[in-house]
């Protein structure tokens, strides 16, 4: 039986990154080959030392993770990057590298995605058989999750109230997906346009993205579970695909393990920016919770239609999408119309007090110059040619090696 934890006693994080050719940056799909160097032999979970490796559904795409619940998250930052700068040294013989951001700018997703062949690929296998998983939504997306635990339905109550109200924020704070297939896409978070339908054959597993007013275990099975299982029943005729895997939404309760899983988090170019993100979010849950903000009442009203209005936007336009719904942003304690940037300086401000110095910098950077899908869009100035968009996610590999933010 796991061990159950109080409200922000422990976080676990997930960060996950392609492999790439180092000279082109075309999609190398040989995980399988980095876990061997790494192990002596193919297993699909490697153990160093606090952090774990695994593979993902495709075969180019590795996540490095907390090895289970940590109470610290402030030296998380250099702990990740020690294992990123261990991987592309491993990579470095076979000419491959770790790309960051959340989607690939040149990735054919038809011709160039192969699932992952090892152990747990019959469900990939059949993930694939239903949905098709060589699009963009399946293949070409990397995030962080972010995953916090509760105690009791109290905890949960509390919590996912809390979640449900952040989730159409995030997009302002971590969108780093707006080119895909060499081309600008209009989305600052491509990731996340995709995210919305990528199910769309099985309509029950993602929902909105934003979950349902459900706030006790049992409401969650017969809100949210149960319709997932009925669905899935004529596809998983062998009962192997588990309800807590099929929940799509932006953000999961795991009730396998007593936690609720925060996915809508694009990847950023460095676990530095990663991890001040993941402490900006969770210092402003401790706000929501504590009812610093506001009641728990006025925080549950929320439909999931309201808050997708405001996502939606989000996705489209990152953190200049206006927010004009004035009760929401009476939640937060703003009384006027503005732009989702201007809420999370106004959140930032309240919760820096919580949250440790040495994320100030990488904070009110992203705060003041924007989205990384924002600075890369300011860097590459409407030049989409191959080899100025090549030259600009190549320096993004360099930020992911040397942990340093996107700037111009």
């Amino acid at each position: 039986m796991n061990k159950k934890y109080h409200l922000f006693d422990v976080y676990g994080i997930e960060l996950e990154y392609m492999l790439v050719n180092q000279s082109d940056l075309k999609i190398a799909p040989i995980v399988d080959a980095l876990l061997i160097k790494k192990h002596g032999k193919l297993t699909s979970d490697i153990v160093n030392g606090k952090i774990a490796w695994s593979n993902e559904l495709v075969a180019h795409v590795v996540e490095i993770k907390t090895n289970g619940p940590t109470k610290n998250l402030n030296g998380l930052a250099d702990l990740f990057h020690k294992n990123v700068l261990e991987i592309n040294a491993l990579l470095k013989p076979l000419q491959t590298e770790l790309l960051p951001t959340a989607a690939h700018p040149f990735m054919n997703p038809v011709s160039e995605t192969q699932l992952w062949k090892h152990s747990y690929s019959e469900v990939y296998e059949l993930y694939n058989r239903i949905f098709n998983c060589k699009n963009h939504g399946w293949s070409n997306v990397q995030s962080v999750h972010i995953n916090l635990p509760f105690f009791d339905d109290k905890e949960f109550e509390k919590l996912h109230a809390a979640i449900r109200i952040i989730l159409p924020l995030i997009p302002g704070l971590s969108a780093s997906s707006p080119i895909l297939e060499g081309k600008l896409t209009g989305f600052k978070d491509t990731r996340l346009e995709y995210y919305k339908t990528n199910q769309k054959e099985i309509p029950e597993m993602t929902g909105l993205v934003i979950p349902e007013r459900v706030f006790t275990k049992l409401d969650y099975f017969a809100t949210i579970f149960e319709p997932i299982k009925k669905a899935i029943k004529p596809f998983d005729t062998h009962n192997i695909l588990d309800h807590h895997f099929l929940n799509s939404r932006g953000a999961i309760a795991r009730f396998d393990r007593n936690a609720i899983e925060i996915r809508l988090v694009d990847i950023q170019e460095c676990p530095k920016a990663d991890l001040a993100i993941c402490a900006l979010i969770i210092e402003t849950l401790k706000l929501l919770v504590n009812k610093k903000l506001s009641p728990l009442a006025a925080q549950k009203r929320w439909t999931k239609e309201d808050l997708y209005v405001i996502l939606n936007d989000a996705i489209k336009h990152g953190e200049t999408s206006v927010i004009e719904n004035l009760d929401y942003l009476n939640v937060f304690d703003i009384e006027d119309a503005c732009s989702i940037q201007d809420v999370w300086k106004h959140i930032y401000q309240l919760a820096k007090p919580n949250i440790h110095k040495s994320h100030y910098k990488t904070i009110e950077t992203i705060l003041n110059e924007g989205t990384l899908a924002t600075r890369i869009e300011k860097v590459l100035a409407e030049d989409y040619s191959e080899s100025n968009v090549l030259k600009v996610y190549k320096s993004l590999t360099s930020c992911l090696e040397t942990n340093t933010l996107f700037l111009k």
